[in-house]
């Protein structure tokens, strides 16, 4: 796990070295224990290591195979490298080192832009060919690694591992993107690649091998999908099967993500999810497991913390267990640093817990698994029953998930910004896609394979790389999503949502953990916002740079300012919020 940084001339000039270090050494958390770089006239790579698999120093990077003419800059990990390596040994190839990054090198060589259908693992890499002066980037089937970049169009292209690496290197339009303006009002924060929230950055879509020819031309490829419309026999199949094989292939997932040459711990809420690789490591045999999990102070009633059931599955699985308890002070204090560590605004409330819960983790491991991705693979949330008989799967789609409906959101921005429905177009043309007949099985894809590469995965990546620390996420295993989509809709959302994966959780766990109320991360203090928060938040919107900036009407702001709890989104989260952590994550990054 790492970060990566590049640029590449189409118009016969040499690469800035001076940019590509400004980039890289804005990602210095992503990669805390080495530097590097590689320059070849109008191409320069630049890389910051986390060192997780070989700890030496052969397998630095920028990698650079003078035999085979390449050159690799790699972020991530390859749980099968040990497979891939055996096979490419047997075509004739020859390693130095013993990692998964000379893999991909020499898989690069092999097969091209097919290689990344071969890894199982979540990564972004670039790849510079010598002999035809191509570069190439990539990315994984569901943008678990990040990769954004700038373009100028015949000139010039730079890519880096996160988008403030981007504006660190500098020459970057940054005026607000009116599509991505409209999905961050309408998807609570997300924003669907190619776009980000600033016109001139823009990010590689999951799956995708975009390969750059030496005059800039571009060609994309994407070597990736799921099918949900199944099979007659999978309909027929029994529940009881299909529990099987989700045991089954959770069982590998979580075994594949223990590929390491460092210890590897969980990220422990005490949910189904969490508590279910914590079961399945166990049963693998794994021992000595460190366990973390984070608390909050209550607010308006609801409380902070999911620590009973953490306890609960630390003890049964005799898991080395660490608490950590957030006052809110602390949390107050630890907002600007978790904001600066986002790529892009993100509004869920556990941003601040993932980034406090990182730095703890950090200073005893520097690998965990984490549960995200269950709900939007299995069928978890509560928007998904209602869309089980819809006739109008746009139209019913948009009233359970989205934070507002196009009226509002004109009410809400200046005026300069008021543009056509991007965010009912975007959903209408993602569910006519083939693949996809039935209504909730249109949103689960849609989900998969869109909104949750933002959140929660870019959440995930950010607040934890943010302190060194690498996160692996079983669930979002590409064996698991094609086996998931085969399942009807049905047995997924039985038993109040996740059924067939509660079943499996049946013979794994106390039941306390799987008969209860779906839990989330809980930072209360950020959804009821009230005392310091208010004050925060009021400074913000009502200073000068907000007022200048004047994304937002001002009645609109008024409204939500003065009654901050009786505007929530019907995912609920806070439209004050929202609106807030814009303006602070602009400011945050001097725009």
């Amino acid at each position: 796990m790492c970060g990566i940084s590049g640029e590449v001339r189409f118009d016969g000039s040499h690469a800035d070295i001076a940019s590509v270090a400004r980039m890289t050494g804005r990602l210095a958390a992503r990669g805390p224990d080495a530097a590097g770089y590689a320059a070849q006239g109008r191409a320069a790579l630049g890389h910051r290591r986390l060192k997780i698999i070989d700890l030496s120093e052969r397998a630095q990077q920028p990698m650079v195979d003078s035999e085979l003419g390449l050159t690799l800059a790699f972020n991530g990990c390859i749980y099968n490298y040990q497979t891939l390596r055996k096979e490419l040994e047997g075509l004739g190839y020859r390693f130095f080192s013993e990692g998964d990054t000379e893999v991909v090198l020499k898989a690069w060589h092999a097969w091209g832009i097919d290689a990344p259908k071969r890894f199982y693992g979540m990564f972004a890499f670039a790849v510079l060919e010598r002999e035809t002066g191509r570069l190439a980037l990539a990315r994984d089937r569901l943008g678990i690694k990040p990769l954004y970049l700038a373009e100028k169009p015949g000139r010039m292209l730079r890519f880096a591992s996160s988008l403030p690496a981007l504006l660190a290197a500098g020459d970057v339009d940054t005026s607000i993107d009116p599509v991505a303006l409209h999905h961050y009002m309408t998807f609570h924060a997300v924003v669907p690649a190619p776009f980000t929230i600033l016109n001139g950055i823009k990010k590689m879509p999951p799956a995708t091998v975009a390969v750059f020819e030496p005059d800039g031309r571009r060609t994309n490829h994407v070597y990736w999908t799921v099918d949900y419309d199944r099979s007659a026999a999978d309909v027929e199949t029994e529940a009881s099967v299909w529990e099987e094989r989700v045991h089954a292939s959770l069982k590998t997932a979580v075994e594949r993500r223990m590929v390491a040459d460092v210890p590897v711990g969980v990220l422990l809420s005490g949910g189904l999810d969490s508590s279910l690789i914590v079961a399945l490591l166990a049963e693998a045999g794994q021992t000595g497991l460190k366990t973390f999990s984070i608390g909050f102070e209550e607010a308006n009633g609801e409380k902070g913390d999911e620590f009973v059931y953490s306890d609960l599955i630390a003890r049964h699985f005799g898991t080395e267990h660490y608490k950590i308890f957030v006052r809110s002070k602390r949390l107050l204090d630890a907002l600007p640093k978790a904001i600066d560590a986002m790529s892009e605004p993100m509004v869920s409330y556990d941003n601040v817990g993932f980034f406090l819960l990182s730095e703890e983790v950090s200073q005893h491991v520097r690998v965990v698994q984490s549960g995200q991705g269950a709900d939007e693979v299995f069928g978890g949330y509560h928007w998904y029953p209602p869309l089980l008989d819809s006739n109008d799967p746009v139209r019913d789609y948009a009233r359970v998930f989205f934070d507002r409906d196009h009226a509002e959101y004109l009410q809400a921005i200046n005026s300069a910004y008021a543009t056509e429905d991007y965010s009912t177009a975007f959903v209408a043309g993602h569910f006519g896609l083939p693949g996809a007949s039935k209504a909730v099985d249109k949103a689960l894809r849609l989900d998969s394979l869109v909104m949750l590469v933002d959140d929660p995965v870019k959440r995930v990546d950010n607040m934890t790389m943010a302190w060194g620390l690498e996160a692996r996420v079983p669930f979002l295993d590409h064996d698991i999503l094609e086996l998931a989509a085969r399942i009807p809709p049905e047995q997924k959302l039985r038993d109040g949502g996740k059924g067939i994966l509660k079943d499996v959780g049946r013979k794994l766990l106390p039941h306390e953990v799987i008969d209860r109320p779906k839990g989330y991360f809980p930072v209360p203090a950020l959804k009821y916002i009230e005392g310091p928060y208010l004050e925060m938040v009021r400074d913000i919107l009502h200073g000068s740079r907000a007022r200048e900036r004047g994304l937002f009407q001002r009645d609109y702001v008024d409204q939500l300012l003065n009654d901050p709890k009786g505007h929530i989104t019907p995912l609920r989260g806070s439209k004050l919020w929202q609106v807030a952590l814009l303006e602070m994550w602009l400011q945050q990054h001097n725009l």
